[in-house]
């Protein structure tokens, strides 16, 4: 739940699709797309010549290595370096992505998803947020692939290039993706319910639609953050600073009206944890928990909108929200 109304959030998208009007709109800014977009040639298999791989496999960052003195094809190259037998991603998904990248045209190493500081790219495929290098590559493999991409400038960044990472105008860019994971909008927890204490919101699982939460009538409400796993999760423990895609229901504790639900905005939701991007009762509540866990939150107004009206939600409001928490990056 932002402070504002709407829980989409911007994500810090390193390679997303510059913008000819900003030199800093291949970093962390509203994806958006050139004025005079070039058309993105249809993508090959293969053409020659071929960039050369070595090292590690998937999960490894990789060596590229261009052919010495050859210029590339020109032609947008997709092509399959292992396949992997997991769920096919969908346009629309939420997918994780491990990448290698190098400038053909510079020779020149760019920063990797595997170096110390660097992380994967979580985006949804095909939603245009990325350059096409990855936004179009991804859709119909399957999680655990490694894809080869030679990217020509219309697939990657242009004529503008990316002052972030240091790639010139017009040129051509190879990139190794591993796709790491893949979550349908419409995903999400299944298992054993737990029901919180008797003194908090009771929960009903609804499947692929907001939870029904059930709010005793004439009970005061907490002054503090009240939390519950209602399933706990055994995947990687939320840190401050992570993505999380959620799903989460919201509900006014005064008479148990649904104010907002990821349902309502087409399904998964990003959101950035714990750097005050979202209200303080998501912070203090959900780091710390593990992928894979519903939670139940119980946000006093003091962690919430304070005295601040948003939306239907009235000043002073105390929140009662269940969020399933379906990846951190």
């Amino acid at each position: 739940m932002r402070r504002t109304a709407g829980l989409l959030l911007t994500l810090p998208l390193l390679l997303a699709v510059a913008c000819s009007s900003s030199p800093k709109a291949a970093g962390p800014a509203t994806p958006s797309t050139p004025s005079a977009a070039p058309t993105v040639p249809a993508p090959v298999g293969e053409a020659s010549p071929m960039p050369t791989l070595s090292g590690g496999g998937f999960g490894s960052k990789a060596t590229i290595t261009i052919p010495e003195g050859q210029q590339p094809s020109g032609q947008f190259v997709v092509n399959t370096v292992t396949d992997g037998e997991r769920s096919t991603v969908g346009k629309g998904d939420w997918v994780t992505v491990n990448y290698t990248a190098k400038d053909w045209t510079t020779g020149k190493d760019l920063p990797s998803s595997y170096d110390d500081n660097g992380k994967p790219q979580l985006y949804q495929a095909g939603s245009g947020q990325l350059v096409p290098a990855l936004d179009q590559t991804v859709i119909d493999k399957k999680v655990g692939t490694r894809l080869l991409v030679v990217a020509p400038p219309a697939a990657a960044f242009g004529e503008q290039g990316s002052t972030q990472l240091g790639v010139n105008k017009g040129d051509t860019v190879v990139f190794v993706l591993d796709i790491v994971e893949a979550l349908p909008q419409d995903s999400t927890l299944t298992g054993n319910m737990t029901q919180p204490a008797a003194t908090l919101p009771q929960v009903k699982d609804n499947g692929k639609a907001p939870v029904g939460i059930t709010v005793s009538a004439g009970q005061a409400a907490p002054t503090d953050l009240q939390q519950a796993v209602l399933i706990k999760g055994e995947g990687k423990q939320v840190k401050t600073g992570q993505t999380l895609i959620v799903q989460y229901t919201g509900v006014l504790w005064s008479n148990g009206q649904q104010f907002d639900a990821s349902w309502t905005h087409g399904g998964a939701q990003a959101v950035q944890i714990g750097t005050g991007s979202v209200i303080e009762g998501w912070d203090k509540g959900l780091v710390g928990q593990n992928v894979g866990s519903r939670v139940l939150l119980v946000v006093p107004p003091a962690l919430g909108y304070k005295d601040q009206a948003q939306g239907s939600v009235p000043p002073n409001s105390t929140l009662v929200f269940v969020i399933d928490i379906l990846e951190a990056v």
